[in-house]
């Protein structure tokens, strides 16, 4: 798997090559999915929810700030090993309320508004404010999406890489930071375009594909991605047919139905998280090899299956080397 990461020299370069930046004027307010927040300075630490808030934080320099995390699907990427080894896990799934209140951060950062929302699963925003700490919703989960229709909700509107590099410039504000964040973004976006460049000149005309997350149990119908999230973004950018029609973020569709589709390539999820039978990829690989219906696909058959983290099939940083990690498998695919 061809992946590049980040490294302090390649943002210093970047953040030389932009434009000067004036420091964040607070107080900043911020509309932040329907809700209006404003920070005085910026935050002398910070809770997250949710490993895409994490990363962006480690991403942006600010492991120091980090006084707990919660919400992981798989391990924090390498480089960021170190810095992740000295914060405090506060659970791998849902914190409770009180764990995230007894770190008294400066701000809560949120990837999933289940998590943290109107019903949130650990708490409201609103209980949060009326302890004074503040939270901030990665825009990715929010912006064209009604998150009221079940945990994972319903998108209303295609996801965009704009919504995810919003998320990175506005913490980036948040914390007084900017060029940072500015460096970050260009350099994913470049990214971004040379994987989809690389797609495109393939020509692979007609080629679909199924993002399989996981399944509640091996023998009964999986959840994949549907048409409006990351895995459908990547798909499109990449010139592939998401052969599932709902708007659901990730429905459950039967195994049936997507043999009867045919796709050309099943990009499966590697994960640590163990909630169901099927987050292990080994299982999902044997699954794919002796099921009698999934068996006969095309993508099986011809060992079309792209592995891919977990964490990069939602809305994250890890979007950029899912594409470039398909952008390459696809390039084998034109060769068969």
């Amino acid at each position: 798997m061809l992946t590049k990461r980040l490294t302090a020299l390649t943002l210093a370069a970047l953040a030389l090559a932009m434009p000067v930046q004036a420091g964040t004027s607070y107080p900043l307010t911020l509309d932040n999915c329907g809700v209006e927040v404003t920070f005085a300075a910026a935050p002398d630490s910070v809770v997250t929810v949710g490993q895409a808030a994490t990363e962006i934080l480690y991403s942006l320099g600010l492991g120091d700030k980090v006084a707990g995390t919660s919400v992981w699907f798989t391990d924090v990427l390498p480089e960021f090993e170190a810095v992740n080894a000295g914060v405090a896990r506060l659970s791998d799934n849902d914190p409770s309320f009180e764990s995230v209140v007894a770190k008294r951060p400066g701000l809560v950062a949120v990837q999933y508004e289940w998590h943290v929302g109107a019903q949130g699963s650990v708490a409201t925003r609103a209980q949060f404010s009326d302890l004074g700490i503040p939270t901030y919703t990665l825009p990715a989960d929010c912006i064209g999406k009604d998150n009221t229709t079940g945990s994972d909700g319903t998108r209303l509107a295609p996801f965009a890489m704009d919504s995810l590099y919003q998320g990175i410039t506005e913490l980036a504000q948040i914390f007084d930071v900017g060029p940072r964040g500015a460096a970050l973004v260009a350099d994913l976006k470049a990214r971004e375009q040379a994987a989809i460049k690389a797609a495109q000149a393939l020509g692979l005309n007609g080629a679909s594909a199924v993002f399989w997350f996981s399944s509640a149990e091996m023998d009964i119908d999986p959840y994949v991605a549907g048409q409006g999230g990351a895995p459908a973004y990547m798909m499109q950018a990449l010139g592939l047919e998401n052969v599932v029609k709902s708007n659901e973020e990730w429905p459950v569709v039967s195994w049936e139905t997507i043999a009867r589709a045919n796709p050309t390539v099943i990009v499966a999820a590697r994960m640590e998280r163990r909630r169901f039978e099927a987050d292990d990829i080994e299982r999902k690989l044997e699954f794919l090899q002796t099921d009698p219906v999934a068996r006969l696909m095309d993508a099986v058959v011809h060992d079309r299956i792209v592995i891919l983290d977990a964490h990069s099939m939602d809305p994250s940083i890890r979007n950029i080397n899912a594409l470039e990690t398909l952008a390459e498998a696809l390039a084998e695919v034109a060769l068969q």
